[in-house]
């Protein structure tokens, strides 16, 4: 990494200390876990409330925080929230496959820094909630109400949560459930180029693929970017905990398909299948894609994955980060969809920038 790099990133900690503490003094006032922005305020999660899907990288976010300065306030802030998240159990049928994002980042995290045994319940629950979704054809299954067969690429992060489960009971049951969604996901999702599928609808009996409409992408056959993040970092995160080869190979092969879609401007377009003259950027898949490019970089041991990571983090900062005390969220340009246009700060995203910088200055601890 050259000195630039260096310097940069020291400026990133410093930035993000600074802007993270007024994040966490106007999440206090929230009745709920910050979402998104309004007239600079946080905003909670949409109709399903505290079960709503992005309610642990609130947490998360705090551990990273945490990890990057040592700042106790971010212990309590995480607490907070992730205490906020028990009264999700009691609304069960809210409750689907993104378990894994609501309880790995918050409970399964707390457990493992601080041993409280209360966390490590909780994320047991979490599991066992997750794994109860796995159709034994070998796909756990998306949403609910009449999604039986549904299957997404989104689940691939989820995953983790499965292989923390089996390392920290001993039941090799989450693992082999999570290994056979991850086979199921090299088949039915990754195309030849490396792009890939948001959705694939099984028949639940038969476990034939029915359908592959375009989910949060622009329309079927497209390639939703943040998706395809999903993927690079789900198949790093599955081959760290298996060492299965072929589980690297398809991450190296969905990150180089990434790779070829970026423009000069550095910052990723929500699809990279969507019309030219349309042009929809996505903050959250570049914070999310160098992530995954940081550990593919390790994994490979090749730097190339590396600066392309710098690259995307530099872009996405240098063009829509705001360091100001007038907003609490970190970058705009957000896209929950490709079609959508309702919010354009997601705290989400801001989690991956974070956790990146900490990748890159070190860091050593797996949140996933």
């Amino acid at each position: 990494m050259t000195e630039l790099n260096r310097a940069w990133l020291l400026s990133m900690q410093e930035k993000l200390h600074r802007k993270m503490l007024y994040a966490v003094e106007k999440a206090q006032t929230l009745d709920g876990i910050p979402y998104t922005t309004r007239d600079g305020e946080w905003l909670t999660g949409p109709f399903d409330g505290i079960c709503w899907w992005t309610n642990g990288f609130w947490s998360g976010a705090m551990w990273q925080m945490y990890l990057m300065t040592g700042d106790e306030r971010y212990v309590k802030e995480a607490a907070r929230a992730e205490k906020l998240l028990d009264a999700a159990f009691a609304e069960y049928w809210h409750l689907h496959h993104d378990v894994g994002f609501m309880w790995r980042l918050s409970s399964a995290v707390s457990y493992d820094l601080t041993g409280d045994e209360a966390s490590r319940k909780r994320a047991m629950i979490a599991a066992n909630l997750l794994a109860g979704r796995y159709n034994p054809l070998g796909f756990i299954r998306a949403w609910n109400d009449d999604c039986t067969g549904w299957a997404i690429i989104d689940c691939m992060m989820n995953l983790s949560l499965l292989y923390w489960a089996s390392e920290r009971s001993g039941d090799p049951r989450f693992r082999k459930i999570a290994m056979q969604h991850v086979d199921t996901a090299m088949q039915h999702f990754v195309r030849e180029d490396g792009s890939c599928n948001h959705i694939v609808i099984f028949d639940p009996e038969t476990m034939e693929a029915l359908d592959k409409p375009g989910g949060q992408g622009y329309g079927p056959g497209s390639s939703w970017s943040r998706g395809q993040g999903w993927a690079m970092y789900g198949f790093l995160i599955s081959y760290r905990y298996t060492g299965k080869q072929e589980y690297l190979e398809t991450a190296k092969k969905v990150s180089d398909y990434f790779l070829s879609c970026i423009g000069e401007d550095g910052v990723p377009d929500s699809d990279f299948r969507a019309p030219k003259d349309d042009v929809r950027k996505d903050n959250v898949a570049g914070a999310l894609a160098a992530c995954a490019l940081i550990e593919l970089s390790r994994e490979l041991k090749d730097e190339h994955y590396l600066e392309e990571a710098l690259r995307l983090l530099r872009a996405m900062e240098q063009q829509d980060a705001d360091w100001s005390q007038d907003c609490p969220a970190i970058f705009r340009r957000c896209r929950a969809a490709w079609n959508s246009e309702e919010h354009q700060t997601m705290q989400y995203g801001d989690y991956f920038f974070i956790e990146a910088v900490n990748k890159l200055c070190g860091e050593g601890y797996h949140m996933w």
